[in-house]
């Protein structure tokens, strides 16, 4: 338990329902829904669709989702990918023809075509009580009335104005008076407001045919973009399995590959052998462990992890315990690595991460996300869509298993997380962050597992980043006395210019018969059960 003296927050508890998320406005919709008869699913959308207005940087109708749902709260978890693909044009030698030499952030390559509304569409389908009209109310009332711009949303915004201002329909929508809106203004987008309506109204179709689709194709075709409707039109996610490893006496699940949450499992048997002799969660030991650990995983990630579907992923082996021992043989207690392979992908951004869990105990881990804050900072100029930057994650090596190819899905950073005992499902769980996500799902289960913090002490303790090379990124909260000892273990490290990441997570006692949460004070949210 926190002290009390200090600031802070305490876990959320309550029997009847429990929603968390980076928020508030998106939290009180869940909740709502939840009251209003909804489940869990109902209530992850509602929330998700908030977050897409009142979040602009971090996620939108023109991104991705991943979901992982625990029915009742049982122990079969179902996975949905809801990334999008490349167009049926895109190709390595085509963007070669068209003088592209890597794939750029507000390169109309980087778009690929947006599977979150589809993904709400099927799991609302499936696993809800209600459609997407039924769902969609707030957010569409949030748009078209305003929103009252927080303090983290409010930084986010502020250090993209520099992308948002080349895009002519961005810098009109999110630059009023050509600059960010301050901390408590009131932010409309009413032609978002009017897309929702259509999809609202329409379904899915609403976004992936007609005026919509035509909006967004029209404007990325002429900026050279190989995009069609047919390609919007095709547009569909999928159930998956899910993949797991064991952990401390919990199953822990993950969205399979393309996805990165691979990395996370790969990191939790790497550690498994390696946090019990540790002396505490901030200790020099542990942090070095977590950093040497990461470094090893992400260099697997950015060799091997691509769509399954084109590529041989070998997830049986990253996940074998004899592989686990060759990687926790590499580290050296005392000294970091010298040699590991380069890192070719971006830099990490930001998403939005919900979990919900209603009276029934459907457990829901839901992810959305446009990559980059404001993902590729361009705007469909009627439809007042933001695009996602995902195909920056792409390369142009043939020869590379995460190389463009039409129908492709990236390399994908958003990982929902579900922790499963005794056959029941007892955490759903997230860490937002692009990159960081992988190392803060390890970072996060290990605080709670390893070293006995609550839910949200977990989420609150301080955090580093150490991706397959570069500095380690270390927020302040982490004492000098170690970030020293971690310099003259060999780690070059740097203060991170932002809090990394945020996350959100419930415990289910189901003895009990009481929820837990909490939610990043990295971020605007907040969990709030009944």
């Amino acid at each position: 338990m926190r002290n009390l003296e200090l600031a802070g927050r305490s876990p959320v508890h309550a029997v009847n329902g429990m929603a968390a998320t980076s928020h508030p406005l998106a939290t009180l919709a869940a909740v709502k829904m939840l009251q209003d008869g909804g489940n869990a699913m109902d209530a992850a959308v509602a929330a998700c669709a908030v977050q897409c207005v009142v979040e602009p940087g971090s996620t939108g109708i023109g991104g991705d989702c991943f979901a992982l749902y625990a029915p009742k709260g049982g122990g079969e978890v179902l996975a949905f990918n809801g990334s999008g693909r490349a167009p049926a044009a895109a190709t390595a030698a085509r963007l070669r023809e068209l003088g592209v030499g890597k794939i750029e952030r507000q390169s109309p390559h980087a778009v690929t075509v947006p599977g979150a509304v589809d993904a709400w569409s099927q799991l609302l389908r499936d696993h809800g009580t209600r459609d997407l009209g039924g769902v969609l109310g707030a957010a569409i009332g949030h748009a078209r009335d305003g929103y009252p711009v927080h303090s983290r949303v409010h930084v986010d915004w502020r250090d993209s104005t520099e992308i948002l201002a080349q895009d002519p329909t961005a810098s009109r929508i999110f630059l009023p008076g050509g600059k960010a809106p301050p901390v408590g203004a009131l932010h409309r987008q009413p032609e978002l407001a009017a897309t929702l309506e259509r999809i609202a109204s329409e379904g899915r179709d609403g976004f992936y045919t007609g005026p919509v689709a035509q909006d967004i194709v029209t404007y990325l075709n002429g900026l050279g973009g190989l995009h069609s409707l047919e390609d919007f039109a095709a547009a569909a996610g999928e159930y998956t399995t899910p993949i797991k490893t064991a952990y401390r006496g919990f199953d822990i699940y993950e969205c399979p590959p393309n996805g990165q949450g691979l990395l996370a499992l790969e990191m939790l048997n790497i550690l498994a052998g390696l946090l019990p002799d540790v002396p505490g969660p901030l200790s020099p030991e542990r942090l070095h462990f977590a950093i040497e650990a990461a470094r090893l995983a992400y260099s697997d990630r950015d060799n091997l992890l691509a769509d399954p579907a084109h590529s041989d992923v070998p997830v049986a082996r990253l996940l074998s315990a004899a592989y686990a021992g060759e990687q926790r043989a590499r580290i050296d207690p005392a000294r970091a690595m010298t040699e590991l392979p380069p890192n070719v992908l971006p830099a990490h951004a930001d998403t939005v991460y919900i979990s919900v869990v209603d009276k029934d105990r459907n457990a829901v881990s839901f992810i959305n996300s446009l990559f980059n804050s404001f993902g590729s900072g361009l705007v469909g100029p009627k439809s007042g869509v933001t695009l996602q930057n995902r195909g920056e994650s792409f390369v142009l090596d043939t020869d590379h298993p995460n190389c463009i190819a039409p129908g492709k899905r990236p390399m994908h950073t958003i990982i929902p997380g579900m922790a499963v005992r005794d056959g029941r499902a007892v955490m759903p769980f997230g860490v937002m962050g692009g990159h960081y996500q992988a190392m803060g799902h390890a970072w996060f289960l290990a605080n709670m597992l390893d070293f006995g913090l609550d839910v949200q002490e977990a989420i609150d303790l301080p955090r580093i980043f150490a991706g397959a090379d570069g500095p380690v990124d270390v927020e302040s909260g982490v004492p000098e006395t170690v970030a020293s000892t971690l310099r003259a273990m060999g780690h070059e490290t740097v203060a991170s210019s932002k809090p990394i990441g945020g996350g959100q997570a419930i415990w289910i006692d189901h003895d009990e018969g009481v929820l837990s949460g909490g939610s990043d004070p990295r971020k605007d949210g907040c969990a709030i059960g009944y």
